[in-house]
């Protein structure tokens, strides 16, 4: 039944994550080399074979590589993902080679914050597929993304102090190193650790 609203009756404003729920955002981003597709309940044997290739490198850094990933985990993650995605609290995307369709990774905006159009990002890629600029492309990706689908007006990357590798891409895509914050992350050995805070700001 169409709802009718009197003359003169105030009409209150959609809150950011109402709009951000109706929004129409695009499920797949295409760079150069890359596919980014959003991530959905399938393709689980595939991540879970890509977590287990890359457990060693990614241990340090990553905690749902500790303890090692099982295919029921893994499989509970992609259901998760997808419900995050209409719930707009975060965004994944698998990275999958234009040349051959291998996945090598993925990568994701969280920590959103709609009232301001402000996103994380986060990214991992399967040791076989690292050395080849991936991780650059897929993070330039997502930064236009950002800016076009979503008119985004900042973006984050957090890293650990000692993970050169994920540091190095943010330089990389042209981050700024805005400080070193002191003790404020959990490493997946439980120790404490300082985290970079990088930014892009985009208006």
């Amino acid at each position: 039944m169409k709802q009718i609203v009197s003359p003169g009756a105030v009409v209150a404003p959609l809150d950011a994550v109402t709009r951000a729920k109706l929004l129409p955002i695009p499920e797949q981003i295409e760079t150069e080399r890359l596919v980014l597709l959003a991530v959905d309940a399938t393709h689980v044997d595939e991540t879970f074979a890509a977590a287990c290739e890359s457990r060693e490198e990614l241990g340090p850094w990553m905690a749902w590589a500790n303890p090692a990933p099982t295919i029921e985990g893994v499989s509970a993650y992609h259901a998760v993902a997808r419900q995050n995605w209409y719930a707009r609290e975060r965004l994944e995307f698998r990275i999958v080679e234009k040349a051959g369709g291998k996945f090598v990774g993925n990568c994701a905006f969280h920590h959103i914050d709609w009232t301001v159009i402000k996103l994380e990002i986060g990214y991992w890629l399967r040791t076989s597929a690292s050395g080849h600029g991936y991780c650059t492309e897929a993070v330039n990706g997502l930064s236009a993304f950002a800016k076009q689908e979503l008119h985004a007006s900042r973006l984050e990357i957090g890293s650990d102090t000692r993970n050169f590798k994920s540091r190095a891409v943010a330089e990389r895509c042209g981050f700024t190193l805005e400080g070193i914050l002191k003790q404020n992350m959990r490493a997946p050995d439980g120790s404490l650790r300082d985290s970079c805070m990088y930014a892009l700001v985009l208006v």
